[in-house]
């Protein structure tokens, strides 16, 4: 049985602070890609697991992730009996605090066996 959640902090590319929740036996690291500028794509690691696991994952992934500085706060659980899965992309819209367009920032979850 997994532990439970513990929570962690980082920041990324433009230093927005992100908190993290996530399941120790399962959550390896958290990338951060956004759009430059410049038209490059930049990713990040935006928090990585200081622990090793010490149990086998549960039957649920559960990680969620929040940044007040932009109004964001998602949470990701997904049913993973099996212990199988290695990696969740996710792709969040942000609204541009100018109102003009959307910027899309895409999170990688990965698990302790990904690579």
């Amino acid at each position: 049985m997994a532990r439970h959640n513990r929570e962690g902090h980082g920041a990324d590319q433009r230093g927005f602070e992100y908190g993290v929740e996530f399941q120790p036996d399962w959550l390896r690291q958290v990338k951060v890609t956004r759009q430059l500028e410049t038209g490059r794509q930049s990713t990040k690691t935006l928090f990585r697991n200081p622990s090793r696991p010490q149990a086998e994952p549960g039957e649920r992934v559960r990680t969620r992730i929040v940044s007040s500085d932009q109004s964001l706060d998602f949470e990701v659980v997904v049913a993973d009996p099996k212990a199988a899965v290695r990696r969740i992309r996710i792709s969040y819209a942000l609204p541009d605090p100018a109102g003009v367009r959307e910027e899309e920032v895409e999170f990688t979850l990965e698990a302790e066996g990904a690579r």
